[in-house]
């Protein structure tokens, strides 16, 4: 049994598809489906129902694709390894990291690196975060990054940074007029929350039952990109970390009142799978991005481009109270 014939077997099943199995393979459709009806008679049994569109992969089959698809990554990164035993930096290296992590800043970093590793081809793949955390455990990226990780048996966390989080709220908000409010000033406010089942939720949550806030929940969304676009159309208040709001408040879209009392901060790690120790590019890449940990994003505010310190700057031309 060829290892090629496993790869299309687990490419099929991936992309629920013969044709886009087949096409990434550099083979036909007929090639594609005969090679697994081949795999199929060398088992001897059924690994896909046929009779329904698109095909459902079987019980036989599901186990199968589970068991032997590591084996087949496992086999093409083995086959990398051997070819670049000699250059380490030609390697290939694939993170995946949640959206909220700063496009600006890792897509800066992300220039920085490929520079400095001209050889190294680094994939870099904006996901949700129960996905970023699928993609490392199964071992489809090197690389995790996310926020509040929660280590387990299968998981490593690395601390990269911490960010501070505010209250966000649209300039013509009663809000928008305070420099800092207390947690308990968002009771029965209209409030755009993270999803349900997310850790940054569950943190603001407690954080809220703590101060005794009771927020409405307006909406609630798992990404921030959405979350501020729902804040500057009045929807609602939100707490979101202040590095992700920067070229809002910059550009006067959005107004941060910070919090009162116990800081509310959000930690962002590099996560990777314990079982498999870091490739040596994989280790370049962590090293350099925790160095890299205390950036400070450029804005752009109309001509020209603004070094953005929160709190030193705010885009609303009425004076703020101060608490």
């Amino acid at each position: 049994m060829q290892i090629r014939t496993l790869k299309i077997y687990c490419d099929v099943v991936d992309r629920r598809s013969f044709s886009r199995a087949a096409e990434e393979n550099g083979i036909s459709q007929g090639n594609a489906s005969h090679l697994v009806q081949t795999l199929e008679q060398h088992l001897g049994v059924q690994l896909l129902d046929r009779s329904t569109r698109p095909f459902e992969v079987t019980p036989e089959g599901q186990w199968f694709y589970d068991g032997v698809r590591q084996l087949v990554k496992r086999y093409y990164e083995l086959k990398e390894e051997v070819k670049t035993l000699h250059d380490v930096e030609a390697r290939t290296l694939v993170v995946a990291s949640i959206y909220s992590v700063g496009m600006h800043h890792m897509s800066a970093f992300m220039q920085r690196f490929s520079s400095a590793h001209p050889r190294a081809e680094v994939q870099l793949e904006y996901l949700h975060p129960q996905r970023v955390q699928q993609q490392v455990e199964r071992g489809d990226a090197d690389l995790g990054i996310m926020s509040f990780p929660q280590e387990n048996a299968a998981l490593a966390a690395i601390p990269w940074r911490t960010e501070p989080m505010a209250i966000v709220a649209h300039p013509s908000h009663p809000f928008a007029a305070e420099e800092s409010l207390p947690l308990a000033a968002l009771s029965r406010h209209a409030f755009v929350a993270f999803e349900s089942g997310l850790p940054i939720r569950a943190a603001i949550d407690a954080a809220l039952d703590k101060a005794g806030a009771e927020a409405a929940v307006a909406l609630e969304f798992d990404n921030v990109e959405t979350m501020k676009r729902a804040v500057e159309a009045g929807s609602g208040v939100s707490i979101l970390p202040e590095p992700s709001v920067r070229r809002e408040i910059a550009a006067g879209d959005l107004v941060k009142i910070a919090i009162e009392g116990d800081p509310l901060v959000r930690p962002l790690s590099i996560v990777h799978r314990r079982d498999r120790p870091l490739s040596e590019l994989a280790s370049r890449f962590v090293s350099e991005l925790r160095a890299d940990a205390d950036f400070d994003e450029q804005v752009a505010v109309g001509p020209g481009v603004l070094d953005m310190d929160f709190g030193l700057t705010h885009p609303d031309p009425r004076k703020r109270k101060a608490r």
